[in-house]
């Protein structure tokens, strides 16, 4: 194929067009440290000649440990320069995951945020494998950080891109039901999956995006790239706080995040909530975002989009993508439609809806079935493990293994998780189902709901809530209000009340909560 006409995708390729067209416009915002597009192009090319120097082989496995910082932010354009692979490491992890993690991608270099290294040391330990490790961040009074000032001692370094659907990162799974797997992807679907995030996400360059989802998390759904491409400026978050993000509304101007339900409830009820004096675009994923979440975003002017993607399809692959006729829409029917899940995103295959045949469901809004997506932005498949891998492609199809329904007008909307459906009785109960009608209540924050062994019925629904306010109300009280929505035999027969358990990026661990309702007892 013609040179004229052909050239391999890598999203590296946006920094270096960023660096030409916008070279001195702000890039970077990281606590006191700034920088711009040309800066910030010149950073990644000498952390690519640090790893060179430390030994760094194309194809070889960089792994890092870091927060949101402009280290990990460098470091998706850094490691690709190097033609090696990036391992963005989930710092939450228990020391022995993140060991596994090392030694199953196989890691030469590590580079660790200062507050990371005692847990990197016990990974190592933890370990076999004993990669060379960089420090960065602030190390204490006569330290030094390592990483500054190898990067200000190296050559800018460059290995081509030779083939767009070579690896370019791993993205470790949670591991919820065994060892987390490792999901390959390619410069292709990265680069195209970013275009896509730019487009839905009307990023240009007067965005301001602040770094609230974690980067670890599918390579923070690809906008380290997609902000880049539209010359926005990254402004880094070491950690979550929802009165330093509403502190960055008012006092930074910031015009993008993306962020989980559970973040968006714990804004929505923080003190400093107020609405901005411009349009602020949040996009949240992970779980269906309740109507009530979304109405209560609407109240502060926050303009809430749904996304809906996993790990292997490089973050969100369907947009609920507004439609102008909706505008006149009530609040309420506006959060219901928006609660949707959607269509496919500008770059992907349309989604489908399918029976245990692979045939397509009714578009009737009712029929369930499993979600199944293909496309660029799909994963090579899982590191070192055949057998998953096949297990997920049926047909040149990847199964989510989510449930859910097509509406008439081509949007999907899930419904649960084939693990989380509920069989009572012979009737099947959508988790999702319950806990919306919960979160109609004026007093509860959020809510999981779980099936729990029951000596008739097979299983019931339960459900864990977390009210606004302690003693806000009672069992009976919550039960009787979501029987008045749904039928009755949906409603949860139990509800346990306290502070849910979440991963590091804000999903509910119902895994944790049906563990701890096998105990549970019926009178």
């Amino acid at each position: 194929m013609s040179a004229m006409t052909f050239q391999e995708m890598t999203p590296v390729s946006f920094l270096e067009r960023a660096a030409r067209v916008f070279a001195q416009r702000p890039a970077v915002v990281d606590g006191d440290l700034q920088y711009s597009y040309g800066e910030f192009w010149q950073r990644a090319q000498r952390l690519a000649g640090v790893l060179a120097e430390h030994g760094v082989q194309p194809g070889d496995r960089v792994a890092v440990l870091c927060p949101n910082t402009h280290v990990l932010l460098e470091a998706h354009y850094g490691v690709p320069l190097a033609g090696a692979v990036l391992v963005a490491v989930n710092t939450r992890l228990s020391a022995s995951e993140i060991g596994y993690i090392l030694d199953h991608s196989g890691v030469t270099v590590a580079i660790v945020d200062a507050e990371y290294r005692p847990v990197l040391s016990d990974a190592l330990r933890a370990g076999t494998g004993r990669p060379t490790v960089i420090l960065a961040g602030d190390c204490g009074p006569g330290q030094d950080a390592g990483y500054e000032l190898l990067l200000a001692d190296a050559q800018p370094h460059r290995v081509p891109v030779t083939d767009e659907r070579s690896l370019l990162s791993l993205n470790y799974t949670s591991g919820t039901t065994g060892q987390p797997k490792g999901v390959m992807y390619h410069h292709r679907g990265a680069y195209l999956q970013a275009v896509a995030m730019a487009y839905h996400a009307t990023l240009d360059t007067s965005s301001r995006y602040l770094w609230t989802l974690p980067m670890f998390h599918t390579n923070g759904w690809c906008f380290p790239w997609a902000v880049t491409a539209s010359g926005g400026v990254h402004h880094c978050l070491r950690r979550v706080d929802s009165g330093e993000i509403w502190r960055a509304i008012r006092d930074e101007g910031i015009s993008h995040f993306c962020a989980a339900p559970t973040v968006l409830a714990m804004l929505a009820d923080h003190p400093a909530a107020h609405r901005p004096p411009y349009p602020v675009k949040v996009f949240t994923g992970g779980a269906p975002p309740w109507p009530a979440l979304l109405e209560r975003m609407e109240t502060f002017g926050i303009d809430v989009h749904h996304l809906y993607g996993l790990t292997e399809t490089f973050g969100p692959a369907v947009v609920c993508e507004w439609q102008p006729e909706w505008d006149g829409s009530t609040v309420q029917k506006r959060a219901r439609l928006t609660a949707r899940q959607g269509i496919a995103n500008v770059i992907s295959e349309p989604v489908r809806v399918v029976d245990a045949s692979g045939a397509d469901v009714p578009a009737d809004a009712a029929t369930l079935g499993e979600i199944v997506l293909r496309g660029n932005n799909i994963m090579l498949g899982y590191y070192r493990d055949e057998q998953a891998t096949a297990e997920a492609s049926i047909g040149g199809w990847f199964h989510t293994g989510d449930l859910g329904i097509m509406h008439p007008d081509g949007y999907v909307e899930l419904r649960d998780r084939i693990k989380d459906i509920v069989i009572s009785g012979g009737e099947n109960i959508t988790s999702v189902e319950v806990e919306k009608a919960l979160a109609e209540h004026p007093e509860v924050l959020e809510a999981a709901v779980v099936g729990a062994p029951h000596p008739t019925w097979g299983e019931v629904p339960i459900a864990y809530v977390t009210l606004r306010s302690q003693d806000a109300a009672d069992e009976a009280e919550l039960i009787d209000f979501v029987r008045t929505r749904i039928a009755r035999f949906k409603a949860p027969r139990r509800i346990i009340f306290g502070v849910l358990p979440k991963t590091s990026t804000g999903k509910i661990q119902k895994a944790m909560l049906r563990e701890r309702a096998i105990d549970l007892t019926f009178g």
